[in-house]
């Protein structure tokens, strides 16, 4: 099992957006350092709290600073840009990092950015399918451009010179282009299928229950399979929020205590979702009533946390929950006390996920004797 880390990133509003945003680019420089596989950076552009407005400019900054990882948008919103800057603009950071690139993609989740942008009250999922098949459509051409969709238009046709290379636009380092993959979020997603049919892969969300995360899986491999392909387990990365301490007192203050950024985050996050209609994500009996989503109840739910000893056995008692995945995404959170988090992601690669690979090692090295 690999080791990355997704950032959204959720910081209390109050803090200084100079401080924060060097905070996260501090983050992904340490996961580099640490040898994290793969770093993906979220975007809000009306949201406070997560205030990398642009997860391109935000991975630009860090092309020329990190050496190993591979970065991801975590995720663009497809209906917020033109298809075309989207295209330009992914080529451009694609070449910057030599190809050291994941391409993130969704419709969006916020719906003030929603709202912001003007399409609050339209098909964002429409709008979604339509702009990422423009974007491939503007890297498979060769001349000047000419697409007409339902809610986007690209065209370079009256003003193109060719010859010089007038109207038409960079193609990416990678070719065809990026490898693509979305975020997952909805128990049984039908758009991870949808993925799968298309070849690109699937992050299962960090606020999402096990029970949930689970059925994402079968999803993906009804989807491979829908297209003659064998689904792998490695090409699955899962985001569990996470923290790894010396001791377990410290672990569990800081990693589901009510000062602790954990709890923020859910606290957050259960505000917008819950208060949002989307209290599903976080129940098992459906009829469980809203009151009940609290930070304690999420914190308790969904992070891991504990000494290193602890964090492996929760982290194998997860994989035998949900099955075998590729990716381990350790989900970033605010950096409340600095000296801690960075601790964590430094237990994190060094000692817990040697000791989690040894063990799914030995398991398999006892399945095949049986064998």
């Amino acid at each position: 099992m690999k080791l990355g880390t997704f950032m959204m990133p959720l910081h209390p509003p109050g803090r200084s957006a100079t401080e924060t945003l060097a905070e996260d680019r501090e983050a992904i420089l340490l996961a580099d350092r640490l040898g994290y596989c793969e770093a993906f950076v979220g975007e809000h552009v009306t949201d406070l709290a997560e205030n990398v407005t642009s997860c391109l400019m935000f991975l630009a900054s860090l092309a020329h600073d990190t050496k190993n990882i591979v970065l991801g948008s975590g995720t663009i919103n497809m209906p917020n840009s033109h298809p075309a800057a989207i295209a330009s603009q992914v080529a451009m950071l694609d070449h910057m990092l030599k190809g050291r690139f994941i391409m993130g993609i969704s419709p969006g989740g916020l719906m003030s950015d929603a709202e912001v942008f003007g399409n609050f009250q339209k098909n964002r999922n429409a709008m979604f399918v339509e702009s990422i098949n423009m974007v491939l459509k503007i890297w498979e051409s060769e001349g000047p451009i000419d697409l007409r969709g339902e809610f986007f238009n690209v065209s370079t046709v009256k003003t193109a010179i060719p010859e010089i290379g007038q109207g038409l636009i960079l193609k990416p380092y990678q070719r065809p282009h990026p490898r693509i993959v979305g975020t997952a979020v909805a128990p049984f997603s039908q758009g991870v299928t949808e993925m799968a049919r298309r070849g690109w892969q699937a992050i299962s969300a960090n606020f999402l229950l096990p029970e949930w995360v689970k059925t994402h899986w079968p999803k993906y491999v009804e989807g491979r399979t829908a297209v003659g392909a064998v689904a792998q387990p490695s090409e699955w990365r899962v985001a569990k929020s996470i923290f790894v301490a010396d001791d377990e007192k410290t672990a569990q203050s800081y990693g589901r205590g009510a000062t602790g950024p954990y709890h923020f985050y859910f606290r957050q996050l259960a505000r917008k979702l819950v208060g949002g209609g989307r209290g599903n994500l976080f129940k098992v009996d459906q009829s469980q009533p809203d009151s009940e989503i609290t930070p304690e109840y999420l914190t308790s739910k969904l992070v891991l946390a504990g000494t290193v000893d602890s964090v492996v056995d929760q982290i194998l008692a997860f994989r035998e929950q949900v099955g075998d995945f590729g990716t381990l995404m350790y989900a970033c959170h605010d950096w409340i006390d600095p000296t801690l988090s960075k601790r964590s992601m430094q237990l994190m690669a060094e000692e817990v996920m040697p000791r989690v690979n040894a063990a799914i090692a030995a398991e398999a090295g006892s399945e095949r004797a049986v064998a």
